[in-house]
């Protein structure tokens, strides 16, 4: 038989064993929830004192534990690559909205995320057709357009605008006028990695997060005012 128990608060309970035992009668009924019932956090295994594979080796042999399941995105697959060429038995599981990680199709949450935006998209183009106005929506996606192509094109989206293709505001506005003459209210779907081709960076105004990468989101709402200026036609992000 094989026991499973889980660390609370991702690498900090890897660091300071702080474990909960995953038996049937404690994961019974989860699969409809969001989240993680262990719960999460940006620290890193190897966050000073307490970090660091000797130490987590220690925890592990005093757990009796023999292998490591990792489930997160970016940070935590770098971090388990890490642990892994440091000696510590590591599984990674994709699990980034964004799509993402390489060796895999479908990374969790991808499908949630993706009926979420399309959902939203949905309202908003009965909005815009009835007040004949453009709408901006953002949607995540640091480096990868997976969630805005896939609810672009489900929503029927009239301009998808992701970081693997920068396009001028010209061409976007192109596009915007075209839908307008058509009259419908043009819906334009941009991921918050998007970068006009004038950008050196994503746009970002909030500062670093705890692994040092600029907190993304607000392209869209830069967006709306330039679309509008250009067009004449009312928007909104």
């Amino acid at each position: 038989d094989q026991e499973f128990v889980g660390f609370r608060d991702g690498y900090r309970g890897l660091v300071y064993g702080d474990v909960i035992p995953l038996n049937r009668s404690a994961v019974r009924g989860i699969s409809k929830n969001g989240g993680t019932i262990l719960g999460t956090s940006r620290f890193g295994p190897y966050s000073e004192p307490d970090g660091g594979p000797e130490n987590i080796k220690k925890v592990l042999e005093r757990l009796g534990v023999d292998g490591v399941i990792a489930v997160g995105g970016d940070g935590t697959m770098a971090a388990a690559n890490r642990l892994l060429e440091d000696g510590i038995p590591m599984v990674g599981v994709p699990k980034t909205i964004d799509n993402d990680l390489e060796a895999t199709d479908f990374t969790f949450g991808f499908s949630t995320a993706v009926e979420i935006a399309t959902e939203a998209a949905d309202r908003l183009r009965t909005t815009g057709d009835s007040h004949m106005r453009c709408m901006v929506l953002e949607v995540m996606g640091r480096h990868a357009g997976w969630i805005a192509i896939y609810s672009g094109i489900a929503s029927g989206a009239h301009v998808t605008l992701i970081p693997e293709a920068p396009e001028t505001l010209d061409q976007i506005c192109d596009w915007v006028n075209e839908t307008w003459a058509r009259g419908r209210g043009p819906l334009v779907m941009v991921a918050e990695g998007f970068t006009l081709p004038e950008m050196d960076d994503a746009y970002s105004h909030k500062g670093l997060d705890e692994f040092n990468r600029p907190r993304l989101g607000g392209i869209g709402e830069i967006l709306a005012p330039l679309i509008q200026e250009r067009t004449g036609i009312q928007t909104r992000s």
